[in-house]
């Protein structure tokens, strides 16, 4: 691992579809410009084990998704949350720093984002790399299936969700067993969730996140180099997904990793290794 110290972080707020955003960066600004986009209920601080290696040759611009941790959470009657209304603010944000084009890293959720903003707007993309995306139809864990229930899921999950079930949910379905999330982290998740705005957004995203057919439907579409990287015992979205991806996204490469839903945190020094060598163009 290279040994350099990259530039320190600092946080802005930018507007992006008239909604503000929180955004991270680390990394010179004469550097190449490098998007990580965050999973459901957590924000930049998700990045926080690869951001400072990455900065060392890149850009390194972390936006918190609206709904999400520091950023504005308007309400869902005015703000359409979902994967299009996302690759879009994503797409604004890419003007707004004047960037031009920059490599894009999504997770999760945020994988979802990367894939439509690829295929939406091509122009705006170098590479790509999709960390366990959400992707092609499957059901959702029960901690995030129960809100989804009539009537009643909606109440819990906006008012009965607790400190100690969002810290089981990243124990029992996004880490890996024995894998570990500092609770602090964790924590901070859960703070910026507990408020009336942040769980009506995050209910809006969940329902959205439902339908996946918009995003199947734009995989095939892209046509920038693309890395999929995989945990072999994901629990969130099946592994299985892995090698059907790679095949529907022409010329993409696949990694799978020996981690759950999270390869960044779980084995952060490995996942860095293999997307830098991939960014920098060192393969095929």
């Amino acid at each position: 691992m290279d040994e350099r110290v990259p530039t320190q972080r600092v946080s802005r707020d930018v507007t992006a579809r008239g909604v503000r955003m929180r955004v991270a960066e680390a990394g010179g600004e004469g550097q190449a410009p490098l998007i990580l986009i965050h999973d459901f209920l957590v924000s930049h601080l998700d990045f926080d084990d690869i951001i400072d290696e990455l900065a060392v040759d890149f850009h390194v611009i972390s936006p918190v998704l609206p709904g999400f941790g520091d950023s504005e959470k308007p309400n869902p009657s005015r703000y359409s949350y979902g994967v299009e209304t996302f690759a879009e603010a994503i797409a604004d944000l890419i003007a707004a720093y004047g960037m031009g084009r920059a490599c894009v890293l999504g997770h999760g959720l945020g994988g979802a984002v990367a894939i439509t903003l690829a295929a939406r707007y091509a122009e705006l993309v170098t590479r790509l790399v999709v960390l366990d995306p959400l992707c092609y139809p499957h059901p959702l864990v029960r901690k995030l299936r129960v809100p989804l229930w009539p009537v009643m899921g909606g109440m819990l999950f906006k008012q009965l969700y607790g400190r100690g079930l969002f810290r089981r949910y990243f124990r029992d379905d996004v880490l890996s067993p024995g894998a570990v999330m500092p609770h602090a982290r964790i924590d901070r998740f859960y703070d910026c969730f507990n408020a009336p705005s942040a769980r009506e957004s995050a209910h809006a995203v969940l329902r959205s996140m439902l339908d996946t057919r918009p995003v199947v439907a734009r995989i095939a579409r892209i046509r920038r180099p693309t890395l999929v990287v995989w945990g072999r015992e994901d629990r969130m979205v099946p592994a299985t997904f892995a090698l059907k991806l790679s095949r529907d996204v022409p010329g993409a490469r696949l990694t799978l990793m020996d981690t759950g839903h999270a390869p960044h945190v779980e084995r952060p020094e490995e996942l860095v290794s293999v997307v830098s060598e991939f960014f920098a163009g060192k393969r095929g």
